[in-house]
This record gives C-alpha cells, sequence and structure tokens, in this order.
C-alpha cells in the first residue's frame, strides 16, 4: 500500500529482460515493495549505486513502459504507522491516459487527460486519483477526459514539470470508487438473475453511495 507521495526521483541506469535497475540515493531491502511510476514492484537485487526490480511481461503490457528510461517517481510502501497525506494506493495500473494539454496560470497548472471511457467512470470530480505515482485531485471530468490542478510545489517537486503533450501516463482510480462499482455491477448482475433472493441485491443506491465518497 502507498500513498502517492513521491520519496524520490531516481534514474533508471537500465531495463532489460523486465529487470528495471534504478539509481538513487534510497535504500530498500530485499523483497521490499517500491512503486516506479506507480507501479508496485518488488526489490530482487540491491548494489551500490541502488537497487533493481523484476517486471513481470503482464505488467509490462498495461503501463506505459516508455517512460521506464531516464527520470521515474519511486515511493516505497507505506509502515504501519506512516502519515497518510496522499490517499490509499494499490500500485496497480488500471489504464493508460495521455496528455491532452497543459495550461499553466499564476499559481496553478491544469493537465487534460485523456482516458478509457471505464476509467472515467471511475473519475470523480473532487475525487482522488493517481497519475504516475503521484496522488492528485481531479477537477472536473468530461466525455472523454478529466482535468487536474496541479499547484507548483507538486509541478516542480515531480516530473510533471518535465512533461508534454502526447506523453502516456500510467492511471490508478480510487480503491474505494474502484469497490464501490464492483459491488454495484454485482447488484445488477444479482438483479438479472430471478433465481437470487431479493434480499441478497438491496444494496446501497447511487445517492448514497456518492454521498459517502464525498465524505472520503
Amino acid at each position: 500500500m502507498f500513498s502517492g507521495l513521491i520519496r524520490e526521483i531516481a534514474k533508471v541506469r537500465a531495463l532489460q529482460n523486465n529487470i528495471l535497475s534504478l539509481d538513487c540515493s534510497y535504500t530498500p531491502e530485499i523483497g521490499d515493495s517500491i512503486a516506479v511510476n506507480g507501479m508496485c514492484l518488488t526489490v530482487i537485487a540491491l548494489d551500490s549505486q541502488g537497487f533493481c526490480l523484476e517486471i513481470s511481461k503482464h505488467s509490462s503490457q498495461k503501463v506505459a513502459i516508455e517512460n521506464y528510461q531516464g527520470m521515474v517517481h519511486i515511493e516505497p510502501a507505506l509502515l504501519a504507522n506512516s502519515r497518510l497525506d496522499g490517499h490509499f494506493v494499490q500500485g496497480h495500473i488500471d489504464a493508460i491516459g495521455t496528455i491532452k494539454s497543459i495550461k499553466k496560470h499564476v499559481n496553478q497548472i491544469h493537465f487534460e487527460i485523456l482516458a478509457p471511457k471505464q476509467t472515467l467512470l471511475l473519475a470523480i470530480p473532487q475525487g482522488s486519483i493517481t497519475i504516475d505515482g503521484v496522488s492528485l485531485t481531479i477537477s472536473d471530468v468530461r466525455d472523454e477526459s478529466f482535468f487536474l490542478t496541479i499547484i507548483p510545489h507538486t509541478f516542480n517537486h515531480t516530473l510533471f514539470h518535465t512533461y508534454t503533450i502526447g506523453r502516456r501516463v500510467n492511471i490508478e482510480t480510487d480503491m474505494i470508487v474502484r469497490s464501490v462499482a464492483h459491488i454495484l455491477s454485482k447488484k445488477e448482475s444479482l438483479q438479472a438473475n430471478p433465481n437470487v433472493p431479493h434480499s441478497t441485491t438491496n444494496i446501497a443506491k447511487w445517492s448514497e453511495i456518492d454521498e459517502i465518497l464525498m465524505r472520503y
């Protein structure tokens, strides 16, 4: 489990045969979980410059793998006594988005991210989302995209200040929203099955779910 707050920006030494080698000052232990651009990976080796992690074939096909070069965001897994200043992040990439526009203002930067329809269904205005491992707040949702309003501190202390239009990014939607959506999809399946007792379909309505999520 992670919080979406970047610990360090690491340099990719190599990505070869699904082994990702990073140079950084943070020293983990073998077996530790590290989120790299939002993807949860396991440390398999240490060296004097940093450490190595293994990316499964399945995972490499689910992320913007072309961004695992140059510099990357890293975040160690949370400890039981860690502060949670971002939101609960699992390190499981849901989808890949594409930056459509970047507009800078005096004290904020607006990013528009094109995303798959299923991802947009899980995007709630003022709700949380993780982009390349960074915990952010959604400012608006449209038919084909969602918007992020990023403050200068976050912009300057992450790789966002290097991002350009057309770049693909890793997206992880909020785990609570995903859980609620899954429950509601099960409800629809149960209602469509006449052999299931009515009591098993007594699940909260969307309006009730929205109220709960807005408190989160």
